[in-house]
């Protein structure tokens, strides 16, 4: 197997992270903007509430701690796989 330099494994590292970071903050501002703008098309109720309140009310937040994990487990995979984890035996 092909050794690679420390400097070419950080560019490569730092590349995936931008690549990563980039998709869930398209995913972050996809729910954010976009879908509540075009929720108030939807007008049907969802137990009681129109639908476009618990698109706001539960499926933002929702959405949001799902990019954080997420997040969390893609970074601590790519750290490992580039030895950037930061553990000390």
């Amino acid at each position: 197997m092909l050794k690679t330099s420390p400097a070419e494994s950080r560019r490569r590292y730092w590349r995936k992270t931008l690549r990563l970071t980039t998709g869930l903050l398209t995913i972050w501002f996809l729910v954010s903007f976009v879908a509540t703008y075009f929720a108030r098309d939807l007008n049907f109720t969802f137990f009681g509430w129109p639908f476009s309140f618990w698109l706001g009310a539960q499926g933002g937040p929702l959405i949001y701690v799902l990019l954080v994990g997420y997040y969390a487990w893609a970074m601590n995979r790519l750290d490992v796989a580039h030895d950037q984890d930061d553990e000390t035996d």
